[in-house]
């Protein structure tokens, strides 16, 4: 079937479950304070419902956030998340319940079981009996004067059951107050095509607005949430990243970034995407996958040779919307792969006047490639990479020379000792620096650092804050090449290194020199500039 695209709704309203079911997934785990923080940027984006989390007796820090939330003033609707009651207990003794008029927030989420397997199987109770707990759950919310958004857990699988009871769950959560019924597939199992069907056959039988609530299982979260919208959906529900239980959510950065290319107004600011996924990563310390979609810093990059150069005249030749629509930006990374066009696109990027008939591309690009097959990594490495450009263009590089190193570890009643002396060649004279480490890289860092803070104090400001190892022929096992990867940031700027060698040490050694070579040509030529 195709998209339905003629059908799609002028508005769709955009909830936000990151700090929930986001904070469910595997490795993740967000403190009081993270929670604030991200909801504070939820709210700079504009989504219009934050889905705070699942107040309950036995975590008092998620009734916390509620309270602590209000101070915030947020322009989104918070929402406390929470269950049906429990069998046999009236809603006025249900602590889960209770603890959800406690959070005192407007709007509640609950959500209730939709599928005959899981009322007969999981919850034990007759099919009656999970009737009423929707309907006795609903109307004590609504007693309580907050607005309920119903979420029909297992919806899908429910309907391709029985689709007369899964039903019947929804009309008894409408009927008892409900404002908003949103259709959950949960296990993450349906396809495009049924959740259009089935969200259209819903549509058609009630006249409250429906939500999609879909899992990543089998990489359908995103089409799944989309088609759903154009089956009738007027309301979706993600995270930010696609974070979450299992696989994860649908990632509400790609629904709402389609949904706004295809001319639906979400309410939500997307050139703030690529800022918003940058940060809750960072906040959930987990590395954002670079291949994301409309955000990740390499979706709109162009290694290819052809490909680079194709940019270079016209974006639209490989790319279907701006980067800057999204808050990214384009990058021509350069490799093996590149060709004169994008070695020229870089240089220009990196801060050189470079036309392409300079004949230092042809230079820069036949270093490149002599080194990739070396083992060297480059497109990644944008600090090793200037300073390739700059010395093929005769800037000065060689601030300083090593011309001798070496580092020890000893260890003595159970303490191991890490020393590193260096001595370096800096303008006239030689200059000898010694440091203890908590290992023999760190060591080596240190040495350098000191060594280079006496005619360049601005030296003990950097911070060295990634380092990576990377086997180049694992075939050749302990005697294996090495790339060793090192992140430097000083203020507002980062870069990185590459050093190549089959002694790691060795390889550390190169990536810190040149760490230290680049951030010494960016200070210099800044000071070139500014004295000008």
């Amino acid at each position: 079937m195709s998209f339905p695209i003629e059908s799609l709704p002028p508005r769709v309203r955009i909830y936000d479950t990151t700090l929930r079911d986001g904070n469910q997934g595997v490795g993740i785990n967000f403190s009081l304070n993270d929670k604030l923080k991200i909801s504070r940027q939820l709210d700079a984006v504009g989504v219009d419902y934050i889905e705070g989390g699942w107040p309950n007796p036995t975590n008092l820090s998620e009734g916390r956030y509620f309270d602590l939330v209000k101070r915030d003033s947020l322009k989104a609707k918070v929402s406390a998340f929470g269950m049906t009651r429990r069998v046999g207990i009236s809603p006025d003794k249900d602590e889960n319940l209770r603890a959800l008029i406690k959070a005192n927030t407007d709007y509640v989420t609950l959500f209730g079981k939709s599928w005959t397997f899981q009322v007969d199987r999981v919850l034990e109770v007759s099919r009656e009996e999970n009737l009423r707990m929707i309907r006795e759950s609903v109307q004590f919310l609504k007693g309580k004067g907050r607005h309920v958004i119903y979420d029909a857990e297992h919806f899908f699988d429910g309907f391709k059951a029985d689709s007369s009871y899964s039903m019947s769950t929804i009309s008894m959560a409408e009927q008892a107050g409900a404002e908003e019924l949103v259709l959950c597939d949960t296990r993450g199992g349906s396809l495009p095509n049924e959740i259009y069907h089935i969200m259209s056959e819903v549509s058609s039988q009630t006249s409250l607005p429906l939500g999609i609530h879909a899992h990543n299982d089998r990489g359908l979260a995103v089409a799944n949430s989309l088609f759903a919208v154009g089956a009738g959906a007027t309301h979706a529900q993600g995270t930010i990243n696609g974070i979450g239980e299992r696989c994860g959510n649908a990632d509400l950065i790609q629904i709402a970034s389609n949904l706004a290319l295809m001319g639906v107004n979400t309410g939500v600011d997307i050139s703030k995407f690529t800022r918003l996924a940058r940060f809750v990563a960072e906040v959930a310390n987990m590395k954002q996958d670079e291949h994301d979609p409309f955000v990740g810093v390499s979706a709109f990059a162009h290694k290819g040779g052809i490909h680079g150069h194709a940019v270079g005249k016209t974006p639209e030749a490989y790319e279907f919307a701006s980067p800057t629509i999204f808050g990214n930006t384009r990058r021509v990374p350069v490799s093996s792969q590149a060709g004169r066009a994008s070695v020229h696109t870089l240089g220009n990027e990196l801060g050189f006047k470079l036309s392409r008939s300079d004949p230092a591309v042809l230079k820069i690009l036949k270093s490149i490639k002599e080194l990739e097959a070396e083992g060297y990594h480059l497109e990644n490495a944008n600090g090793s990479l200037t300073l390739i450009y700059a010395q093929a263009l005769q800037k000065k590089i060689s601030f300083f020379r090593i011309v001798d190193w070496s580092v020890f570890v000893s260890e003595s009643s159970g303490r191991t000792l890490t020393q590193s002396v260096v001595k370096l060649h800096v303008g006239r004279e030689d200059i000898f620096a010694a440091a203890e480490g908590n290992g023999p890289v760190n060591a080596l860092d240190k040495a350098l650092r000191d060594a280079l803070s006496s005619g360049y104090p601005e030296v003990s400001e950097i911070k060295l804050t990634g380092y990576r190892v990377k086997e180049i022929d694992t075939e050749s096992g302990t005697a294996a090449k090495v790339g060793v990867y090192a992140d430097f940031s000083h203020r507002n700027e980062n870069w990185t290194t590459v050093g190549v060698s089959m002694n790691i040490l060795s390889a550390s050694k190169l990536a810190l020199v040149d760490g230290y070579r680049y951030f010494m040509f960016k200070l210099v030529s800044r000071r070139r500039i500014s004295s000008a």
